[in-house]
């Protein structure tokens, strides 16, 4: 199977560019094709401009050329993973920016809905998993990525893992490491 994984961190060398190297070669050990989205690297602009936005009248608009070529990347896939580090309880505003511009009314949602097999939303977290649960912070990133984004778009499967305690020590570390390529080689 095709895979898009959308990476967005500042530092591709970081630890959450590292769950993103595991989760490839997860996904190459089972034989899965993953193809990179590296949202910062590529400087791909979040902001909606107006000839992205919406058009509620026309499920058929045309948008930009950008947007054009994302969507074009995400057809050639038959899956989707996301990989972010989780800032204020959901995605950083770049991916939430390529989700606002590219998966768009009448191609994502609407009319039409996205072609994809699974989702898989790894989010990387330096809390402990008791401190999401304490305020709920866990099911309500459930609720708002995977019913309110990856279903409402059509995609049946979908699965937020939150790796909790990534400053913790070197073994949770690794843990989370081995956590990531075993999620790329059982998931799709």
């Amino acid at each position: 199977m095709k895979v898009l994984v959308v990476f967005d961190h500042p530092r591709r060398d970081s630890f959450c560019g590292a769950v993103a190297d595991s989760l490839m070669a997860g996904l190459r050990s089972a034989g899965h094709v993953p193809e990179i989205a590296n949202l910062r690297a590529e400087e791909f602009d979040p902001r909606l401009p107006v000839e992205d936005e919406p058009d509620w009248e026309d499920p058929d608009k045309v948008y930009s050329a950008d947007v054009l070529a994302e969507q074009a990347r995400i057809a050639r896939n038959e899956a989707i993973a996301f990989v972010f580090p989780i800032w204020w309880w959901s995605l950083p505003a770049t991916t939430k920016g390529w989700i606002d511009r590219v998966w768009n009314n009448g191609w994502a949602y609407g009319g039409r809905k996205l072609h994809m097999h699974a989702a898989l939303l790894i989010g990387t977290a330096s809390a402990g998993a008791e401190t999401y649960a304490k305020r709920g912070y866990d099911e309500a990133m459930r609720v708002q990525l995977n019913v309110g984004i990856m279903e409402y778009c059509g995609i049946p499967k979908s699965h937020l893992e939150i790796m909790y305690d990534l400053m913790k020590d070197e073994a949770t570390r690794r843990a989370l490491l081995g956590r990531a390529r075993q999620l790329g080689a059982n998931y799709f």
